[in-house]
Formats: C-alpha cells, sequence, structure tokens
C-alpha cells in the first residue's frame, strides 16, 4: 500500500511538473485547443447538459437582462445552500441583498428536477503588446442538469428563473445616483461607464414652492407618461420624454428632478458633458443607461458651446485667440488618451437625444436646466426633443405657504398678509425664501423667522426702487442728450 501511495504521488508530482511547462511555454491558443477538443470527449460519455448564462454576450454593448435575472433569483433561492456570498444593500437601504461569489457552485430544485448552479468567469488572455485597453474578464452563469430533464428546463425552468428574477430585482431595486468618468479613465468598452452612489434625496412634490396648478400639470404628464407604453409602441415613437426646465438660479431645478424620480422611483443619470470625449462615448453613455431612469444635463448652456453660434466657414479666431495659443505653445501637451478636451457637437447632441441610439431602451426621461434659455440653439429644445418646457420663476404667495409649512410647520399666521403685500411687489427665488425661514439659532421661533423674511421682502423692495429711479434718471439724461 505504501508503495501505491508513493508511485501515485511521483505521477501526481510529475504531472503537476509537466502542467506547469505546458502553461508556461505552450502558447495561449493551443492551449484552449487541447481544452475544448477534451471537453468534446468528456462530453460523450457525461450524460448532463450544460447552459452558460453570460454577462455580456458577443460584441453586446449592454449587459445581459438574462444574467442579471438570474443573479437576482439566485441570491433569492440558493443563498442558504452557497458558502461563499456577497452583500450589498437592497431597496431604500434597508435590507441587505446576498448573491453568491464567483466560482461558487448552489443547487436548486424545480418540480423534482435538481440542477446545479455556478458563477464562473474567464480570465482574460495574456497581453502581447501594450495597450491602454486590456481585455476585462467575461463571467458567466452555468446551469447543469441531467439530459433526460431537457424539455423541461428548456420550455419551463429557465423561463420560471427568469420572471421570478426579474420580480425579485424590482422588489429589491436600490434606486442610484449615477455620474460618468472621463473617456480616457474606460478600461474597456466592457467596463462600466458610470458610477454611483445610492439615490437618497428627500424631495418631493409635496415640499416644493411653486404653484398649485403648475404642480398638479407636471404630476400628470409624468403619470401619463410612465403608462404609455402600448402608445409610444403604436405611434412608433422610442419611449422617452423631454423636459427643458429653465428660470433664475435658486428656484428649485434640481430640486424638481430629484422630485420627479422620487414620484416615479426612476434611477437618475447625471450626465457631465464635459467629461465625455467625444460623440462615440456619449452613445455609449446612452446604452449603458437602464430603464426607468432620468437622464440630466444640468446647466446645459455652460457645459459645452451649443448655443448655435456656429463659427462660420473661413472665420478667423478672435486676436486673444491667438495670443493664447502662441503662449501656449511651449505648454507640453498631453498624450492622446489624457485629452481630456470634449468634442461632443450639437448633432451628437441631438442624435443622443432623438436619434436612431435613442431608442436602446425604453421609460426613460430626459431632462435639460439652463438659467438662460434664450441663449440655446433652437434645434436642440424643440418639441420632439425637450417635449415639455417648465419655467420655474420666483417665489408667489403659494409656495411661501409651502416653504412655511415645511420649516415652521405653520399653515396660517397673522404676519402672512404682510408677507402676502411685500411678495406681490419684489421678486425673491424660493431658496432665498427658505433661508429666511430657516432658525438660525435654538432659540429663533416662528414669529421671528417671519420677521426676518418681512425685512428681506423690504429690503429687496427699497434696492428695486432704487434701481428703477436709477434707471429713469439714465433714460431722461440720455433723451436731453440726445435733444441738445
Amino acid at each position: 500500500m505504501m508503495e501505491m501511495w508513493a508511485t501515485m504521488g511521483s505521477a501526481l508530482a510529475s504531472f503537476m511538473f509537466i502542467w506547469a511547462i505546458i502553461r508556461q511555454y505552450c502558447p495561449y491558443e493551443l492551449r484552449r485547443y487541447v481544452e475544448k477538443h477534451t471537453h468534446h470527449l468528456t462530453a460523450c460519455f457525461q450524460p448532463y447538459i450544460k447552459i452558460s448564462i453570460h454577462e455580456y454576450t458577443g460584441d453586446r454593448l449592454r449587459r445581459s437582462e438574462a444574467y442579471a435575472a438570474v443573479e437576482a433569483y439566485l441570491s433569492k433561492n440558493t443563498s442558504k445552500s452557497a458558502r461563499r456570498l456577497k452583500a450589498e444593500l437592497g431597496k431604500d437601504s434597508n435590507n441587505v441583498v446576498l448573491t453568491i461569489e464567483e466560482s461558487e457552485r448552489v443547487t436548486d430544485e424545480y418540480q423534482g428536477v435538481k440542477v446545479w448552479w455556478a458563477s464562473n468567469k474567464i480570465a482574460s488572455p495574456p497581453q502581447r503588446s501594450l495597450t491602454y485597453y486590456p481585455e476585462q474578464e467575461k463571467r458567466f452563469y452555468r446551469l447543469t442538469f441531467h439530459k433526460k430533464h431537457r424539455e423541461v428546463i428548456a420550455e419551463s425552468y429557465l423561463k420560471h428563473v427568469i420572471k421570478e428574477g426579474k420580480e425579485i430585482r424590482s422588489r429589491n431595486r436600490q434606486r442610484k445616483l449615477f455620474t460618468n468618468s472621463p473617456g480616457y479613465k474606460w478600461l474597456s468598452m466592457k467596463s462600466t461607464m458610470w458610477s454611483h452612489i445610492a439615490f437618497e434625496h428627500p424631495a418631493t412634490f409635496d415640499t416644493m414652492a411653486m404653484d398649485p396648478e403648475k404642480k398638479r400639470d407636471i404630476l400628470e404628464d409624468l403619470v401619463t407618461f410612465s403608462k404609455s407604453k402600448d402608445f409610444y409602441a403604436r405611434i412608433g415613437k422610442a419611449w422617452k420624454r423631454g423636459y427643458l426646465l429653465y428660470g433664475p438660479p435658486g428656484t428649485g431645478k434640481s430640486t424638481m428632478i430629484a422630485a420627479m424620480a422620487n414620484f416615479l422611483h426612476y434611477d437618475v443619470y447625471d450626465l457631465e458633458l464635459t467629461a465625455v470625449k467625444d460623440n462615440t462615448d456619449l452613445r455609449k453613455l446612452l446604452i449603458e443607461t437602464t430603464s426607468k431612469s432620468i437622464i440630466v444635463i444640468e446647466d446645459i448652456d455652460c457645459s459645452l458651446d451649443l448655443t448655435g453660434q456656429r463659427k462660420k466657414k473661413g472665420e478667423k479666431l478672435p486676436v486673444e485667440d491667438d495670443n493664447v495659443d502662441k503662449l501656449n505653445k511651449d505648454v507640453p501637451r498631453k498624450d492622446s488618451y489624457e485629452d481630456t478636451t470634449s468634442r461632443v457637437t450639437l448633432s451628437g447632441l441631438l442624435n443622443f437625444i432623438d436619434g436612431l441610439w435613442s431608442a436602446c431602451g425604453g421609460e426613460r426621461i430626459i431632462v435639460f436646466t439652463t438659467n438662460y434659455v434664450e441663449k440655446l440653439d433652437p434645434a436642440l429644445i424643440r418639441r420632439g426633443r425637450m417635449d415639455k418646457h417648465i419655467e420655474l420663476s420666483y417665489c408667489c404667495f403659494e409656495g411661501f405657504k409651502v416653504l412655511a409649512k415645511n420649516y415652521l410647520s405653520l399653515e396660517t399666521h397673522a404676519m402672512f398678509d404682510a408677507v402676502r403685500g411685500l411678495m406681490s411687489e419684489v421678486k425673491i427665488t424660493p431658496a432665498d425664501v427658505a433661508e429666511n425661514l430657516m432658525p438660525k439659532s435654538p432659540n429663533d421661533d416662528a414669529e421671528k423667522c417671519l420677521s426676518r423674511l418681512i425685512q428681506a421682502l423690504e429690503e429687496a423692495k427699497e434696492t428695486a426702487a432704487a434701481a428703477k429711479r436709477t434707471s429713469e434718471s439714465r433714460d431722461e439724461a440720455v433723451e436731453e442728450g440726445a435733444q441738445g
């Protein structure tokens, strides 16, 4: 017996040595060829069938929905039998969602049929040349079952897994706030282009200071959109809608976006155009977004030169730009892969909004915000691209009542009449009203906060009157000079 074990140990050691030599010196392609035909040979003697569900199939740019559904299904139904698990926070960060780790194997049973699931990955082959875009590892789930159950698995079990997995994802879905990274930092076309955190903004339409009629109109429009999948399919349009939010700073444009996301339970993709290298990367970002999401481009007039003031053919740069170029000649240039200058064009952005690529996915809202709507190119904000234009203007008395209830828990007060009278004469943003109503110390009561707001309104009224008198005096001087 001892001699037999010694012989087996020697043979095993020899095999491991030879295998190490083969892995080190044998070409990767030849090893893959041998492994493939070895699998074919062993399959002739095995009664089991294997089905692989890959995260990315072929040259697809988007993550497979089937892979995500299987991941959710296994997290719910097989996490108790797994020994290695990954934990993530689920919906509203209140529950923990467990998923199986890579290379873990679990069992499942369906209608008396026992199956095995395994989480695997294919390591990227060694790079034979230097590249900034190495191929990433490919992850997949592998289902193994006896060949006599093939009909049950193909016709019933897989449909059951996909259906239940989607339902589980919907229940555990933690809404997220995404932002895009600079294009030169993406390792490959298969790596994610968005980073995210949990979306926990508390804004709602109930707490927004705006006209009740306008608020009701927006809510009805959002509800109609979310229930119009069949309608959009019937009329031949992509299931998306564009909103243009415009108005002075401090009127609640960002708060409106958060309220929309909370009302519809959508994710938010905050797109920073200046970090996008070119139109191709912009399309890749769009493909990576999911359904039930709001894509936001804030301050669109400041993001890129998309104001419609196009440079004419043959037009020279201003003298100042020539001087700047001369001064910058001695500055070392960055490598091309580190060039952070955005080359997104107006036509690329328009194609992003309503071109062919905009139909990749559904149930998405695109929101632009701007302080100066008159600066934007009319082609960018026409109906069909930005379907609904919403002006968020200065605070009205109804908006003040909402803020008073939020900040001071007041629905009525003797000082409200004074506020109403001043607000009919003075323009003030909701942000300024909220700042004045905010208690500044533990001793600040409702009356003190209202007094501070009234004082701010009176000062704004005096400032506006002084500016008006100055303007009238200037106009009179100009008129007198013209007559002279």
